[in-house]
């Protein structure tokens, strides 16, 4: 794991948030900043390979760029580059980063955490093991999640100010391509920024 800033303090608790972050926006924010009352430090984790999941409009180093000037106004949140893109993965190199007794909480919304509790891990029982190394605080998006009573304790409920569910990346990109207004869906300190990336990588010709 490479830090491309990271929080001061040792935390108890550490909140870890995987995303392509194509680009960052206030919902990631918001889910994060919610997150801070019950985790000590979140940190954003962007994998250089992020797997079942292609994306296109930014290289890794713009995003990584976009997303250091988000977290910059606020000291508990962290952002670092992963090798993995897997959650075991992603946990195994957050516990070399900040010891074997860090607490992880991974941060998603209702729709991830549905795709995470319903994937083929390939053998019964290998998302219980998962579930005693991390557990999750999950946002309503779309809904609430309802994890199977059996693993409702590794689930939290996170509680934010207001409903985000039409704010994600892909509908940011969306505008930028037709034109449309976008600012308000992104930090303000990465506006202008994502603009000039956003708005150059829908001139490139198509691969």
């Amino acid at each position: 794991m490479q830090f491309l800033r990271r929080c001061v303090d040792k935390p108890y608790r550490l909140g870890v948030f995987p995303g392509t972050f194509n680009p960052v926006t206030v919902a990631h924010l918001a889910l994060a900043e919610a997150a801070l009352a019950v985790v000590d430090e979140v940190v954003f984790v962007l994998p250089r390979h992020f797997p079942h999941k292609t994306y296109t409009g930014a290289g890794f180093d713009q995003r990584a760029e976009l997303l250091q000037l988000a977290l910059a106004p606020e000291p508990r949140f962290s952002a670092a580059a992963s090798d993995g893109g897997l959650f075991v993965e992603i946990a195994r190199e957050c516990r070399e980063a900040y010891g074997g007794d860090v607490r992880l909480s991974f941060l998603c919304g209702r729709d991830a955490a549905e795709r995470i509790a319903n994937w083929d891990y390939g053998r019964t029982g290998a998302f219980s093991e998962m579930l005693t190394k991390f557990d999750f605080l999950v946002a309503a998006r779309g809904g609430e999640f309802c994890p199977p009573e059996s693993l409702s304790g590794s689930f939290t409920r996170l509680e934010l100010n207001g409903s985000l569910d039409h704010i994600s990346a892909s509908e940011v990109r969306a505008r930028i391509a037709g034109g449309e207004p976008w600012e308000h869906l992104v930090p303000a300190a990465v506006r202008r920024r994502a603009g000039e990336i956003y708005t150059a990588a829908r001139k490139l010709p198509a691969r």
